[in-house]
């Protein structure tokens, strides 16, 4: 192909003979072409100069590689929330408030070691149970052990009286009904346990004999106190630990330590 310059930039017929227009740029013939229809230029009116073609508008690198950009966004998300949770840190070292209150909660020091507690000095339990005297509450009912009477062997008078198998242990507990109907309280209801997790049930029998026992299917209505003595016939060698509490054979109980 023979190229034919002019001394104007602008559209001119291909010379290829191609039927459309192409691009000079007042020295060479580059290879953008246009459409004589599309460009409104007809071949009579070839050489006048035309807006040059514009390139293909280029998308960024961010836009062309929408997946790269997207993790290196979640990548730097990471860093900077652990950054934030680690207080700004590094190798997992605790801050100077962390390292006082760990120092404080030992009670030592780098110089200093912890002083030991004294051998006769016992720990507070928080889930110590109530024991003797103090008041406990299961359903509807107020419960409050005064007294427990061990190693009884014979309960009642000289005419009517019952024989223990092994030990009576009478357990003394004032009951109130703390609710807004009559409750009936019943010895049946009320376990005693040992050391060794042994359970005892009451020995309803021989709180018969006994003129104040109170215990046995007693209704008592709502506001009232009653003063009552659950017997149990335990073996001579158990070692009585707690009484477990009911105002009824449904409901939860309450335990309190009779040591």
């Amino acid at each position: 192909m023979t190229e034919n310059p002019t001394p104007q930039a602008g559209w001119y017929p291909d010379p290829a003979g191609t039927g459309r227009l192409r691009w000079y740029d007042g020295a060479t013939w580059t290879e953008h072409y246009q459409d004589p229809a599309a460009a409104h230029v007809t071949p009579a009116s070839a050489g006048v100069p035309l807006a040059p073609p514009t390139p293909p508008r280029k998308r960024s690198w961010f836009a062309r590689h929408k997946v790269l950009t997207g993790l290196g966004a979640a990548v730097v998300l990471v860093v900077v929330i652990s950054v934030a949770a680690n207080g700004g840190g590094s190798g997992g070292t605790p801050d100077a408030g962390t390292t006082a209150t760990a120092v404080k909660d030992a009670g030592a020091t780098k110089d200093k070691p912890a002083a030991a507690k004294p051998a006769d000095e016992k720990p507070a339990k928080a889930d110590e149970a109530p024991g003797i005297g103090d008041a406990v509450r299961d359903g509807k009912f107020e419960f409050t052990v005064t007294k427990v009477q061990k190693g009884v062997a014979e309960v009642g008078d000289e005419y009517l009286n019952e024989k223990a198998q092994g030990q009576f242990v009478l357990v003394h507990v004032t009951v109130k009904n703390i609710g807004k109907e009559a409750q009936t309280f019943d010895d049946s209801n009320q376990t005693l346990r040992d050391t060794d997790g042994r359970k005892f049930d009451a020995d309803s029998e021989a709180g018969i004999y006994l003129d104040d026992s109170n215990a046995f299917l007693n209704d008592i209505n709502p506001g009232n106190t009653v003063k009552g003595i659950v017997v149990f016939d335990v073996p001579k060698d158990a070692t009585i630990a707690s009484l477990e509490l009911h105002d009824s054979m449904f409901s939860g109980g309450v335990k309190v330590s009779l040591t």
